[in-house]
Formats: C-alpha cells, sequence, structure tokens
C-alpha cells in the first residue's frame, strides 16, 4: 500500500533513480565491496542528476523538494546496498546543518558543491571513548589568534576517508557546568592544517562504506568555520538526530524488505525432498510472521514520516521506528539466511552481505538502548 505522502512526482523520481542505480550503480557494487569505498565519480554523477540534496533552495542548486523525495532516494539506495548509508547522510543528516545553522557566507561557499558532488560531507561525534554519551567527548577547540585549535581523535567515521567538509563535535569551554553547555561545531576541510585520517576501518559489513578515524593535533581551522553560536552544539545535535534516526529506520525497512523479496524468490525454486521449500508449513509460517512484522514496521514508519513533514515533534515516535525496525532487519537477516541454508552463508548471495551489514544500524545513531531510554522519557517514567 502505498504511504500518503507519495505522490506521482515521487514515483517520477523513483523511475528516473532506478535507471540510473540499473546503469550506474548494480553492475558495480560488488566491486565497490571489495574496494573499499564508492568511487568519487559516482558522487559526481548524483550530483549531475539532481540526487543530492534535492531539498535545498534553487539558489544553491536544488529544487526544494519536500522529504518524500528524501524518503525515495534513501530505499533505492539501500535496495543497491546498505554500504550506499554514506549518501543519506550526506543530503539527509550532515547537510542540513550547514543549511540550519550556517551562515549565508558558509552556505553560499560550500552548498552548492554540495548538491553537485564536489563536496562530500561527514559528521564526527564519536569518539574511541565516547559514543552515545555525547557529553563524554574530549576532542578539544579553543580559539587563538582569529583561529580554532583542534584536538583530539574521533572514530566510526562515515564517508571519513572521502569527506571534504566535516561537522566535528568538540568542547570549546572544558569547565562548563553542565558538560554538555560546552560543546560546539566546528567545521574542518579537508587538508586543514594538524587535521589528518587515521585508518580506514575493516569493518565486519557496510565494505563499501568509507569508515575511518579523523586526527586532530593542533588542527587549526578559521573562526569563522563555527557552525552556529558556540556552545550551543548539543542542542543542534538534538535538534537534528530526528531526521538522522528517521533515515536509518527508512534503511533497515528497505532492507527487510529486499531480504524478504530475495527469500521468497529463493523458496520457490529450491526443491527438497521433491518438492519446493515454500510448500513447507515451516516455511510459510516463518515468512508469513517475518511478512506482517515487516508491514507493521512500514505502516508505523510512513506515519512518523508523514507527522515529520509537517514538521510535528515525533522523538518518541523516531525512537520507537528506529530501534523497531533496526532490531527487526536483524531478525530478518536471520531468519532468511537461515532459510537459504548453506547457500545462505555463501558470499556470491546477496542474503550473505545483507546479513553482515544489519547489526550496526542498531547501533549508529544512538545505539537502541538509548532510543529504549528516550521513550520512557516520553512515557514520564523518568
Amino acid at each position: 500500500m502505498k504511504a500518503a505522502y507519495i505522490t506521482n512526482e515521487h514515483e517520477m523520481l523513483r523511475k528516473s533513480l532506478k535507471k540510473f542505480l540499473d546503469k550506474e550503480a548494480y553492475p558495480f557494487y560488488e566491486d565497490w565491496e571489495k574496494q573499499g569505498e564508492i568511487p568519487r565519480a559516482f558522487w559526481k554523477k548524483l550530483g549531475d542528476q539532481g540526487f543530492l540534496c534535492p531539498w535545498l533552495e534553487e539558489s544553491y542548486g536544488g529544487f526544494e523538494a519536500d522529504f518524500g523525495y528524501s524518503v525515495i532516494i534513501n530505499e533505492e539506495l539501500e535496495k543497491v546496498g546498505t554500504g550506499l548509508i554514506g549518501i543519506g547522510l550526506h543530503n539527509d543528516i550532515v547537510v542540513p546543518y550547514l543549511h540550519a545553522y550556517g551562515t549565508e557566507r558558509q552556505k553560499e561557499k560550500w552548498l552548492p558543491k554540495c548538491v553537485s558532488g564536489e563536496i562530500v560531507t561527514a559528521i564526527a561525534m564519536t569518539e574511541p571513548g565516547a559514543g552515545s554519551d555525547l557529553a563524554g567527548i574530549r576532542t578539544t577547540a579553543h580559539k587563538k589568534d582569529g583561529r580554532y585549535i583542534l584536538n583530539g581523535e574521533k572514530t566510526f567515521i562515515t564517508n571519513g576517508i572521502h569527506a571534504d567538509l566535516i561537522v566535528v563535535v568538540c568542547k570549546t569551554n572544558q569547565n562548563a557546568s553542565p558538560p554538555h553547555k560546552g560543546i560546539s561545531l566546528i567545521i574542518v576541510e579537508g587538508g586543514s592544517p594538524g587535521f589528518s585520517r587515521g585508518r580506514k576501518l575493516d569493518k565486519i559489513g557496510l565494505h563499501s562504506q568509507d569508515t575511518s578515524e579523523l586526527i586532530f593535533e593542533d588542527a587549526e581551522v578559521p573562526a569563522e568555520n563555527l557552525l552556529g553560536d558556540e556552545g550551543d552544539g548539543f542542542y543542534y545535535l538534538m535538534n537534528q538526530l530526528q531526521q538522522e534516526r528517521l533515515i536509518v529506520g527508512i534503511g533497515a525497512i528497505t532492507a527487510c524488505e529486499r531480504m524478504l523479496e530475495l527469500t521468497i524468490a529463493y523458496v520457490k525454486q529450491r526443491t527438497a525432498f521433491g518438492k519446493t521449500i515454500a510448500s513447507f508449513q515451516n516455511t510459510q509460517f516463518k515468512l508469513a510472521e517475518l511478512y506482517t512484522e515487516v508491514e507493521i514496521g512500514r505502516t508505523f514508519l510512513d506515519r512518523t514520516i508523514e507527522a515529520h513533514m509537517k514538521g510535528e515533534d515525533v522523538v518518541k515516535e523516531v525512537s520507537m521506528s528506529k530501534w523497531w525496525t533496526t532490531d527487526l532487519v536483524k531478525k530478518v537477516a536471520m531468519e532468511c539466511l537461515h532459510l537459504h541454508g548453506g547457500y545462505g552463508y555463501i558470499e556470491e548471495y546477496e542474503i550473505a552481505r545483507r546479513f553482515r551489514d544489519a547489526p550496526v544500524t542498531a547501533i549508529y545513531a544512538g545505539s537502541n538502548e538509548i532510543m529504549k531510554t528516550i521513550i520512557a522519557k516520553k512515557m514520564d517514567l523518568v
């Protein structure tokens, strides 16, 4: 059943994007997985076709598309592979920070290149000793001679190798009370003195997603690269995390649907004991249960997206959806791999990759334990 927010215009975009991906992504994706990154040339092609940040104003190169277009783009990219999550992060997570809190000078300088694919963005929150607890970050920045001097290390940074522009979460006031009031967002450009990239991390899954460490050793950044007001970074993060978690939920439910599609096709053609696996009652019950849970997750997610598009506060619902869909994607991956039998454990079958890619969704954008804490607070239990 098509969601109420999806119009004919959205479906036209989907058709155009699918045609593009059939030519430019699907034939090469397994190679990208082996290479450990998405080619920069692909980013440029996305930009040329208008698939990067279409929600931006025309003055910056966008066409003022609503969030429904972002939903379509993220769904179609997920169907290719979860390793393309860095594009959704650029489009709907990082660039919105620049748009919401940047000065006009900053926006004119960077946004058009974010649309064209000339600039790839990242956001650097997580540190070796601080993940979901943002108030515990140790990366610092202090002003000196009209510049910020950054020191610290970030890890698990999506787009970390390719990123030309990084929104760095740091402490500009180490004595602030409470600690989160000392957090600021500072934009670091690739090539800044004192900034370097550490290891490209060798992950269990998301092999084509360039995830890396970032190192700041007396890194020098112009003072005008402060994003918004000093000390307000934590509040900016809280304002934007709703959409980030929604993007993760969209990817997770789409992955569930893709795995069910693969598995239903497989059990219909695979035979055992003289008949198809699909004819066994156990197979039917397993897939009927998964199909029902995925449909429930999709329905709730769509309702939450509609409310988000209307500008409603849906922090509780987004937290519910992010937790539900990313726990569900792990369950679907496990069950679908099992229904593939031994072939599910062979790399040439897409389900094996999906199985590897699924677990991390319950960790990033705030772990599912954090989601449950947020839900509990919204229930007035805390």
